[in-house]
């Protein structure tokens, strides 16, 4: 595995319906062609993240169908949507089960090993913070679950919901987090309850024997500051027990957080290897280089930590926010970072239109050639040692002359690898031409001729490494982006 590893995000169900398509008839994880398999090797990714594999309810699929501002929202992405294309969120999970239709645990034990024959590991999802309405606890262990009062019910209907159960109807809260009204399919759990606690543990250890990571949604609200503000409950830390315990059973297992309000460094000291970036595709989304470049002043023992992406499956397609160019250069900047790579289905494509996670099937969209050429290339320089392996530095620029402001427009990296092979990233981050000075922290390039041959084009330039050794003058387009192996 490389220091910075390369994650693909796959809609599982969405990709096993177009396979479906392909075979006339229901598609399980036994199904994908070993070709596919190969050409993710042939990429260089490390992890696959199958999202959605777990087993879902009837009521969460009811809910989906029939709730008016999520229907509005499936019939944008799809304007021929029938009942039949709304299976249910992924998120709401009834059972820790592979899902049926997609072949049951079996299947993905199988598809797993074909991971690992092509030295790729196997990622999937826990939900920590709620359950379906109809997973086994609800009729089981209702204590597991936050308890809600008729007095709850009056001020937040939209937040709480009366179960029917046959040991008795239960007033529950639905999960949320504390910015937004209740999710309608799921309960909250209530980590309030030491037994809640260590029935997830066992949940988790249990899963651990069938990936080899796991992608923790909202990791954050279940730490005891964000739980006790959204539910008025104490709680004791949840993850530094749930990892450990993990860990006891599979030493090198990997756990990702998806998280946001500024909790990245508090869940990296609990033990996730990674969590998301989310800050930085904010300030690359904005369109400005200086506070892209202060993000990324962070010391490393943090950045490598974090992983970033231009596109997931909660945020906009890449190609339908970030215009042409600018998704070029943010996605340059993104991959070329240390850390994690995390690239999403349909990226490459340039595909526009999110899926809903409650959706079993996606839109046909035609292929942006543009885009898949850039990403193309894109991927073929992270397979350059120095890039996956090497140690990442941010370059200073300074001023190309006297009162010329656009050095401040720059983002550039310098990267160096084993044998002293070396790279340099830089990006023009801004809508016009810019110049500056970049002071390359190679202290070996003087008396020696230089060919700085860019990854994303064929461009070739020949330098005088006594000139490069004083500064590297960069004249670059808007939101032009290069990254150049330096050759002697």
């Amino acid at each position: 595995m490389s220091r910075y590893p390369l994650l693909y995000q796959v809609n599982t169900r969405v990709w096993l319906q177009k396979h479906s398509q392909r075979l006339n008839r229901a598609a399980t994880l036994d199904d994908v062609p070993d070709s596919v398999l190969d050409n993710w090797q042939a990429a260089g990714f490390d992890w696959i993240w199958l999202l959605s594999v777990w087993q879902t309810g009837l009521i969460g699929r009811q809910i989906s169908r029939s709730n008016p501002a999520w229907l509005a929202e499936f019939r944008e992405t799809l304007p021929d949507l029938t009942e039949d294309d709304i299976i249910g969120s992924g998120f709401a999970i009834s059972a820790y089960r592979v899902h049926e239709d997609l072949g049951g645990d079996a299947a993905l034990a199988r598809f797993r090993a074909r991971l690992q024959a092509r030295d790729m590991k196997l990622m999937l999802d826990f939900v920590p913070n709620h359950t379906a309405i109809d997973h086994h606890w609800v009729e089981e262990h209702p204590e597991y679950y936050v308890p809600g009062t008729e007095e709850d019910l009056a001020r937040a209907p939209q937040n709480y919901l009366w179960v029917k159960r046959a040991g008795g109807d239960k007033l529950l809260a639905h999960g949320r987090d504390p910015y937004f009204d209740g999710w309608p399919d799921t309960l909250q759990l209530n980590y309030g309850n030491p037994a809640t606690q260590a029935a997830l543990i066992e949940e988790l250890r249990r899963i651990s024997g069938q990936c080899d990571g796991l992608r923790c949604d909202m990791a954050m609200l279940v730490l005891p500051d964000i739980f006790a503000a959204t539910w008025g409950l104490a709680a004791e830390s949840f993850w530094p027990r749930a990892i450990h315990a993990v860990r006891q059973l599979e030493a090198d297992f990997t756990f990702m957080a998806e998280v946001y309000w500024d909790r990245e460094w508090d869940l990296q000291q609990q033990g996730f290897d990674y969590c998301y970036d989310k800050r930085l595709y904010d300030r690359l989304h904005a369109g400005a280089a200086k506070p892209v470049r202060e993000h990324l002043w962070a010391g490393l023992d943090y950045q490598d930590k974090l992983a970033r992406f231009v596109e997931n499956h909660d945020e906009p397609r890449a190609a339908a926010t970030f215009p042409p160019g600018v998704h070029e250069a943010a996605a340059v900047i993104s991959y070329c970072s240390p850390g994690l790579r995390f690239f999403h289905q349909g990226q490459f494509e340039g595909f526009k239109k999110r899926i809903s996670p409650h959706l079993g099937r996606g839109p046909n969209e035609p292929t942006d050639e543009r885009i898949a050429a850039f990403y193309q290339r894109l991927l073929a320089a992270l397979h350059v040692p120095s890039l996956h392996n090497g140690n990442w530095q941010l370059v200073e620029c300074t001023p190309a002359w006297e009162e010329n402001g656009t050095h401040d427009s720059f983002v550039v990296f310098a990267w160096q690898g084993a044998g002293h092979s070396r790279l340099i990233v830089a990006v023009n981050f801004s809508d016009h031409q810019s110049q500056c000075h970049a002071q390359l922290p190679y202290g070996d390039l003087a008396g020696h001729t230089w060919r700085l041959c860019d990854q994303l084009s064929d461009a070739v330039f020949t330098w005088n490494g006594d000139d490069m050794a004083r500064s590297f003058f960069l004249d670059m387009q808007p939101w032009q982006a290069a990254i150049y192996v330096l050759q002697e």
